[in-house]
C-alpha cells in the first residue's frame, strides 16, 4: 500500500469516527432534552443504551473494517454519514408529526438504523466476494 493510500485511509477513518462522535453526542442531547421530565433513571438508561447502540455498532464495524476491502470501507463510511444525518434530523423533531409521541422516534430510529447497517454490510460483503 502506498503512502498516499495509507493517508487517505487514515483521514477516512478519522472523519468517520468524528461523524459518529458528533452523531452520538447530538442524539443523546436530543434524547435527554425530550426526556427531561422523565423521573425514571432506569428508563433513561435503557433509552440511552438503545439510542447509542447503532453508533457503537458502527464503531465496532469500523474496527473490523481494517481487514475489509476499500469498497466495503467506503460503504461503511457512507452508512455512518447517512445514519448520523438522518438520526439527528429525526431526533431534532423536524420530521415529527404533532400527534406522534416523541419517544417513538427514539425507539424506531435505532431499530431502523440497525436494519440499514446489517443490510448495507451484508450487501457490501457479498459484492466483494464475487
Amino acid at each position: 500500500m502506498t503512502e498516499k493510500n495509507k493517508s487517505k485511509q487514515s483521514s477516512l477513518r478519522i472523519t468517520a469516527l468524528t461523524i459518529l462522535l458528533f452523531g452520538t453526542i447530538g442524539s443523546l442531547y436530543f434524547m435527554f432534552k425530550t426526556g427531561s421530565n422523565q423521573k425514571s433513571i432506569v428508563l433513561l438508561g435503557l433509552f440511552t443504551t438503545w439510542v447509542i447502540s447503532p453508533f457503537v455498532g458502527l464503531i465496532l464495524a469500523k474496527g473490523l473494517a481494517k481487514h475489509w476491502t476499500k469498497n466495503t470501507n467506503l460503504w461503511l463510511f457512507i452508512t455512518m454519514l447517512v445514519m448520523t444525518v438522518v438520526s439527528l434530523t429525526v431526533y431534532s423533531g423536524l420530521l415529527t408529526n404533532s400527534q406522534t409521541k416523541p419517544a417513538v422516534n427514539f425507539l424506531v430510529v435505532p431499530f431502523l438504523s440497525w436494519l440499514v447497517i446489517l443490510i448495507v454490510l451484508f450487501i457490501a460483503k457479498r459484492r466483494n466476494l464475487k
